[in-house]
């Protein structure tokens, strides 16, 4: 059920709102729960931290939480603890602190020996999940190596993206592969792929709710090939995988730990094509991604 928690079988509550938890965040947890959902997970077990302060229960942190009843009084009860007794009927609910514990999404772990293949079946040929499959020609997946060092990942597909199911195949795809040469490597010797896997309207950028329905396949792909090095090309899908709203050149070209890989943000192709003199800058993050890796740039032909 969207927007509940199953907390046993055949018990759901909605989930409770804090304000202090951004909008974006609960559209993400919104999700991963439908996925699990689709998956056949009936309930949540997590495995909490030791705490040396004495907490209540987990299975009483979760209860359902109702009004303190208090018995009613007997005939021969004094008339003040008869009015006490009503005012404990009266008092609202008291909420039980809940023992502390990691995130949902501390809690994903790598499904054991999946495959992209079983992931893209998952996903569907005909996926529904957002809005933007009314207007898509084909989904895309993505393309390449399954078992990359090294993972390219864009926002989402263009038009002509869209017409042949492949991911980086317009201009700025033409000059992907150029980057990619640079480095010594071919397109078939690394993986792509894009934070959503349907071309929003007008080549927009998606929307947080499309995001958030298309990112949990993003990351099981990411888990299933497993590459050393992880390159988000644009804002979108550096701040998607960071969790950051800062632009992109506040942390351009800076290596982050990403589940069990590096990651590095640089610019996307379509900005070079507008803004050719930040090509050097990319090169210089390529550079590092490369000494990462091991490799040596392409030798010229004469």
């Amino acid at each position: 059920m969207p927007g509940s928690l199953r907390l046993s079988r055949g018990v759901v509550a909605d989930p409770p709102v804090d304000p202090r938890v951004p909008a974006e965040s609960h559209e993400k947890l919104e999700a991963w729960l439908r996925y699990f959902e689709e998956l056949g997970l009936e309930e949540f077990y997590t495995r909490r931290k030791p705490n040396k302060t004495k907490t209540k229960p987990a299975a009483a942190a979760h209860r359902v939480t109702q009004p303190v009843q208090a018995p009613a009084p007997s005939l021969a009860s004094p008339p003040h603890k008869a009015a006490s007794a009503a005012a404990v009927r009266a008092a609202p609910p008291v909420a039980l602190p809940l023992a502390p514990s990691p995130s949902l999404f501390e809690r994903v772990e790598r499904a054991e020996n999946e495959t992209l293949e079983v992931i893209q079946n998952h996903l569907g040929e005909d996926c529904t999940r957002c809005r933007l499959h009314k207007g898509r020609t084909r989904i895309v997946f993505g393309a390449g190596n399954r078992r990359a060092e090294l993972v390219f990942v864009g926002e989402g597909p263009g038009h002509d993206e869209d017409l042949q199911g492949l991911p980086f195949v317009g201009r700025a795809g033409k000059l992907l592969t150029q980057m990619i040469e640079a480095m010594g490597l071919t397109r078939e010797q690394v993986y792509i792929c894009n934070i959503v896997k349907c071309r929003p309207p007008q080549n927009r950028p998606p929307e947080k709710d499309e995001i958030a329905q298309c990112s949990p396949f993003l990351y099981r792909q990411l888990d299933a090939i497993s590459p050393k090095a992880i390159v988000t090309l644009g804002n979108i899908a550096s701040q998607t995988l960071l969790g950051t709203n800062k632009p992109i050149s506040q942390f351009r070209g800076q290596w982050f730990d990403f589940r069990n890989s590096k990651l590095l943000a640089t610019y996307h192709p379509a900005y070079l094509l507008r803004n050719p003199p930040a090509k050097g800058e990319v090169w210089k993050d390529l550079q590092k991604v490369m000494a990462l890796l091991g490799l040596e740039p392409k030798k010229r032909s004469r």
